[in-house]
């Protein structure tokens, strides 16, 4: 884990690498327009650098201004008012609000409702689509951001309470009422970052479930034109092809999360567990406390990306982690098993454009970014290709019907050794008598561990009693 949630990290400028996987984040960072770069703070000189008024004045002028736009204060830890203005005058400065055609419309209802004809055939899940929306980046931003706020509530909410927690109770008297000054300026960090990665995301992905979370309106397939025809660019295909295409991806992730009830509330609250452990060494905090001057904005700003704040993580996050990228890695898999058959030979672009998706999540595409960014978590293409592989070896062994028979239960699926061991995974799904009926054998197994604990007392209540010596040894009966 290199991205730590919200920025809490330190980059190396040096590193061609990092630059290339923060894309989004460079936006709302130095070295670019000032405009984009929120109340000015990374572009200002470290220790022995020049002082620029300029830049100070443009400062306090943001400042100023989204103080005024959030009313002065705000409910909660993370300024999404100012996140989404951030996120919409990013992308109107980047040029990426082009409103879809009446044609484009057209053209994503009738994808839509072909992949699902076509989708038919390779699944046994029905179709989740109630409705077919095209969406400009804007959209995106605007109808996600309410899923946006339940995934950064918690990280946010914590990583404040942790800091605040951490600092000497000395500091914490000697800053008295900026600490809730500090917890506004926080707010509005927290919201001016989400809006920077909401602008690149809002400019990059190409549907609503790109990133493997159902971050849209249930039922809603959404699909954007204008960020498909920049995916496209270059590639010896006609776009219609890869609306199609994404048009089936799309569909695919709907009847998972659409007839998986317990599916999307396990991959938000897997965020939420991640949360809850967050916890900040600061030991050295004591030490930097007294040398921070609250009139030195820059210092501040300085201080809270010096990696000093960087959260540990512990073997419960860990955990948490694991789990929630086993689970994402399932879901991208089965839907590129799924619409790799669906596809079949009725596209001919098919594998050239699945191929394509797998370079841009390598390369890190908008879900490795969203993921890395809000909780450190590095969505590794490895597990969703060995994700991919035991869903198809469980559709060769057992058919299609019981390879979606695992989603039927959590207790079901696959974990990460069996992402490492697919074969021994489907030879016990096939060993089980209970193939027809899994729902039931876990329900006769629940039973059983119930019969077996009540059973217990009634065992030992048939045990005789053990004579209690102190009660035999009244006044009558001394002891010998």
């Amino acid at each position: 884990m290199t991205n730590m949630p919200f920025g809490f990290s330190s980059q190396d400028p040096d590193d061609p690498d990092k630059g290339d996987s923060s894309q989004g984040r460079s936006e709302g960072g130095s070295g670019g327009n000032p405009g984009d770069n929120p109340f000015g703070f990374a572009g200002m000189p470290g220790p022995g650098g020049n002082f620029d008024l300029g830049q100070l004045g443009q400062m306090l002028t943001q400042l100023g201004q989204a103080l005024s736009h959030s009313g002065g204060g705000q409910s909660g830890p993370v300024n999404y008012d100012l996140a989404k203005q951030l996120a919409v005058q990013q992308l109107h400065n980047n040029q990426k609000t082009e409103r879809p055609s009446q044609e484009q419309v057209k053209a994503i209802e009738d994808a839509v409702r072909l992949a699902e004809l076509w989708l038919d055939g390779s699944t046994s899940l029905p179709a989740g689509v109630r409705s077919v929306q095209t969406w400009s980046s804007v959209d995106w931003v605007e109808k996600t951001l309410p899923v946006w706020q339940r995934l950064c509530d918690p990280i946010a909410q914590r990583m404040s309470a942790a800091w605040l927690e951490a600092l000497p109770e000395e500091a914490k008297q000697a800053a008295g009422p900026l600490l809730s000054m500090l917890g506004q300026m926080g707010g509005m960090t927290f919201g001016s970052q989400l809006g920077s990665g909401l602008a690149q995301l809002g400019g990059d992905v190409l549907t609503s479930t790109e990133v493997g979370l159902p971050l849209g309106p249930e039922g809603t397939a959404a699909l954007l034109p204008a960020n498909i025809s920049r995916f496209t660019e270059g590639l010896d295909r006609p776009i219609s092809e890869a609306t199609l295409f994404l048009a089936a991806r799309e569909a695919a992730h709907h009847r998972l999360f659409g007839h998986v009830p317990w599916l999307s509330q396990r991959l938000l609250a897997g965020v939420e567990e991640f949360a809850r452990g967050i916890h900040i060494d600061t030991s050295a905090l004591e030490d930097m406390a007294g040398k921070i001057d609250p009139s030195n904005p820059a210092a501040m700003q300085e201080m809270m990306s010096s990696g000093m704040l960087e959260p540990k993580t512990t073997p419960e996050q860990q955990a948490a982690l694991t789990r929630l990228e086993t689970l994402l890695a399932l879901v991208e898999g089965w839907v590129d098993v799924v619409v790799a058959d669906a596809l079949g030979d009725r596209l001919p672009g098919a594998e050239a454009l699945g191929e394509l998706m797998r370079r841009r999540r390598a390369s890190g595409g908008p879900a490795e970014q969203t993921f890395a960014t809000l909780i450190g978590l590095e969505l590794r293409p490895r597990r969703m290709r060995d994700a991919a592989n035991l869903w198809r070896l469980m559709a060769e062994r057992h058919g299609t019907d019981a390879r979606d028979q695992v989603w039927d239960h959590p207790d079901l699926l696959p974990d990460s050794s069996d992402l490492d061991e697919p074969l021994d995974f489907a030879d016990r799904w096939g060993s089980s008598s209970d193939l027809d009926d899994p729902i039931a054998a876990i329900r006769r197994a629940e039973e059983a561990e119930k019969s077996e604990k009540s059973n217990n007392p009634q065992n030992q209540d048939d045990e005789p009693p053990t004579p209690n010596q102190d009660e035999d040894q009244g006044p009558d009966n001394p002891k010998p």
